[in-house]
């Protein structure tokens, strides 16, 4: 018997460190959620999906400027083990 992973796509939705945390972490959740179910509209089965979010806890840059406070309002994909 051989144990296979099942293979997910990750969607995680990020936030700048504008606005109080409880809001963008709420405001990342929506984000993510409008990815996954934008591709359960379009065929990617629900199964596939692994959606989590982060709010402002994982900037990708300094949240110093407006460019950078842009890069950190982002949801990224990853494939994962399941």
């Amino acid at each position: 018997f051989t144990d296979k992973a099942v293979k997910v796509m990750e969607i995680s939705g990020h936030t700048d460190s504008v606005g109080p945390e409880k809001y963008n972490l709420g405001l990342s959740e929506r984000r993510a959620k409008a990815v996954s179910n934008y591709l359960i509209n379009n065929g990617v089965s629900p199964e596939a999906i692994q959606v989590t979010w982060f709010g402002e806890s994982k900037p990708v840059v300094s949240n110093d400027t407006k460019e950078n406070r842009a890069k950190n309002r982002r949801v990224e994909f990853k494939v994962v083990e399941k």
